[in-house]
């Protein structure tokens, strides 16, 4: 299964890149995030006619997340049931039937502003519920896909001057060093 996720920064202003990435390495699966669209907005007949299902989940000027599958996608969910949000940054759905089957969970996690800003300390409240909601998910389906932007750097390797970034709100210890639940990094 190929899988691919693509923070695109507006759909509305990509979508004519996306619909050529599509088109050259079709992707069975592809999460985007940071749709950028109300759902009344989603361009669901372009990417339909390029043979893509979509589950989407918007909000008008930031966040949301879509996925979108060559396969048909069944129950479909947004946001972490733990933690209630207004925000618009995680849809899953499962991909397939059966053993074939495959829960797949798009994700936009909060950028924090600032080291010690509330926006900082709502990230750490997100990521702590979102860990508690994907552990519930994996208790339920062992074919679990987690495809994200997470807005962490854990690693020197993930930022171009690791000393100019040491400490920001990306590479801080408490939401860029990631402990507890395993999750594949690259």
């Amino acid at each position: 299964m190929k899988l691919a996720s693509w923070n695109v920064n507006s759909l509305k202003v990509r979508l004519p890149q996306l619909l050529e990435w599509l088109a050259s390495h079709a992707p069975d699966i592809i999460c985007l995030q940071e749709t950028k669209l109300q759902d009344e907005k989603f361009p669901l007949l372009e990417l339909e006619a390029a043979g893509y299902r979509c589950a989407f989940s918007g909000q008008k000027t930031y966040n949301g997340v879509a996925i979108l599958a060559l396969r048909p996608l069944a129950d479909v969910t947004t946001g972490i049931s733990v933690f209630p949000d207004e925000q618009k940054r995680v849809i899953a759905a499962t991909v397939g039937e059966g053993a074939d089957a495959t829960r797949v969970v798009c994700a936009y996690v909060p950028n924090g502003q600032s080291v010690g800003s509330d926006k900082y300390d709502y990230k750490l409240r997100w990521l702590a519920a979102f860990r508690i909601w994907l552990e519930e998910e994996l208790r339920r389906t062992p074919r679990l896909a987690v495809l994200r932007d997470y807005n962490v750097a854990p690693a020197d390797e993930d930022v171009h001057d690791p000393k100019a970034w040491e400490g920001q709100v990306l590479c801080s210890a408490p939401s860029g060093k990631p402990s507890g639940l395993s999750l594949r990094w690259d």
